[in-house]
């Protein structure tokens, strides 16, 4: 582990050089943006922008059915960058329909895994996931028959939809006020910039007129300028009367439900891939697509957590459970060099490149050191060192999904794999493979790193699965099926 955590050390070190010196954007803790990233930003900001207009034109003539307005409301929130304190960073940055709602620059994902927030300097901990099917997680509870938590959203389940009733929108609460995200100091400032936007008059109509009701203080537009995280002395940088913080707290869960609203419409949750398309007994599998579906319920065991459905369930390749597979760090990302204060003095990560990422665990016993979308619940502290560095178990729809072959994808939490073919051959040859040494060319193929954490590690499906080189392209050639568009929305 100390060999691994020098590398860390090092490649933070070394993430200004290897992303270019001289890149345009501000430098604040050694981390610069390459241009062919920065060509990449701007070609994403770009469409999101002309998704945003496609959709503010659909405000002259709106649904006449109030699900679908909220729908279009949710789709204009997570296009709108304007929710962000610099006003240049929409949810959609990390979530476009061209990727299956999740990272959309190819070089971000190759070369960092995480992505920039507004302050294009704060880099997140994590990989963004996919929003889409993400409404369609339970309520998180503790199951005792399985002895394991089910449900929520994040990657280490925080949005837990026992406030909202829905997973989907407290996880939409998060990045507007995350300092590595949105980074907007207070959530009055989100509901303040949604009274400024064009869609203000649906969301009335929706949701009733006393939404922005609110009596804005004099310097709003000055304390919601100021990045986040709000000084310890000032926690609510807007200063509000009780009956007007009141209100913001209920127009912002207003904003997060609908957008979980849209993420549970059929543009972004559809079911519409290929995997669908068999079950419907409009297509069928190649021969490779069919073995690697055979394996992939059988030898590989993957269908014990990524559930392709039973009795009552839908196929969502997820069981909605954690575990922790072993995955290594990954030492390419900018968060371990987040150490040091920033120009507005803040401090992502005190721990640097000694940053362990605890899962599941640290959220059952501290929360989440970027977001606070949930209290710490006490009743299950006990939870916590069986939960200690596991991570939500994904969806598999989409996994491949990506606007060109070239593009790169990042996978797992922190983005170290970025190929479908290295994740299946880790699963196969963990316990198999030696150790890795510093520098090793054969990472990945020959060797794979120490485990991030070995805590509650899974080794009664993963490790040592027996396949064959054959055998692990056809479970990716199965997954590939899972990319929605095969058939047509209705």
């Amino acid at each position: 582990m100390k060999t691994q955590r020098a590398l860390l050390s090092i490649t933070a070190a070394l993430v200004a050089a290897t992303l270019g010196k001289d890149a345009p954007g501000a430098k604040e803790n050694g981390v610069v943006l390459s241009p062919q990233a920065l060509q990449e930003i701007a070609q994403v900001e770009a469409e999101i922008d002309r998704i945003e207009a496609q959709a503010i034109e659909r405000l002259a003539v709106p649904p006449d059915n109030q699900v679908q307005q909220i729908e279009l409301l949710g789709k204009l929130l997570l296009y709108d960058k304007h929710l962000s304190v610099n006003r240049n960073e929409a949810c959609a940055f990390c979530h476009t329909p061209e990727t299956g709602f999740t990272g959309p620059v190819s070089e971000l994902n190759r070369i960092t895994g995480s992505y920039p927030g507004s302050v294009r300097t704060r880099f997140s901990n994590r990989k963004p996931q996919s929003h889409a099917y993400a409404p369609l997680s339970p309520v998180l509870h503790y199951n005792p028959g399985q002895g394991d938590l089910v449900g929520g959203n994040f990657w280490d389940m925080r949005a837990t939809g026992r406030r909202l009733g829905n997973p989907a929108a407290e996880q939409a609460q998060g990045p507007p006020t995350n300092p590595v995200e949105m980074g907007l100091p207070d959530i009055a400032c989100a509901v303040y910039r949604a009274s400024q936007r064009p869609y203000r008059a649906m969301f009335e109509s929706v949701w009733g007129l006393e939404a922005f009701a609110i009596a804005w203080p004099g310097d709003v537009e000055q304390a919601c300028a100021r990045p986040g995280p709000p000084p310890a002395s000032e926690p609510l940088p807007v200063h509000l009367g009780p009956i007007d913080r009141g209100r913001v707290g209920t127009t912002f869960d207003q904003m997060a439900q609908s957008i979980a609203g849209y993420e549970a419409s059929a543009e972004v949750t559809p079911f519409t891939s290929k995997f669908d398309a068999v079950l419907a007994g409009k297509a069928q599998f190649t021969t490779q697509e069919q073995a690697g579906y055979d394996l992939f319920r059988g030898k590989a065991q993957c269908n014990a957590c990524h559930r392709d459905g039973g009795p009552g369930e839908d196929p969502l390749f997820t069981d909605f459970t954690a575990s922790n597979i072993g995955t290594p760090a990954n030492p390419r990302l900018p968060y371990y060099g987040e150490n040091r204060p920033d120009a507005l003095g803040y401090v992502a990560n005190p721990a640097g490149s000694s940053f362990v990422d605890g899962g599941v665990g640290d959220f059952l016993t501290k929360g989440h050191l970027l977001s606070q979308p949930s209290a710490v619940d006490q009743r299950w502290l006990k939870l916590a060192p069986d939960n200690q560095a596991r991570i939500q178990v994904p969806t598999l729809r989409n996994v491949d999904k990506r606007p060109y072959l070239a593009f790169v994808k990042a996978y797992m939490h922190n983005g170290y794999f970025t190929s479908l073919k290295a994740i299946v051959h880790f699963y196969n040859t963990r316990d198999i493979l030696p150790r890795c040494q510093s520098h090793d060319v054969g990472e990945g193929t020959t060797c794979w790193p120490a485990p991030e954490s070995t805590d509650n590690m899974n080794t009664s499906r993963v490790g040592r699965l027996g396949l064959s080189d054959t055998e692990e392209d056809a479970i990716v050639s199965f997954m590939q099926t899972l990319t929605d568009g095969f058939m047509p929305v209705n």
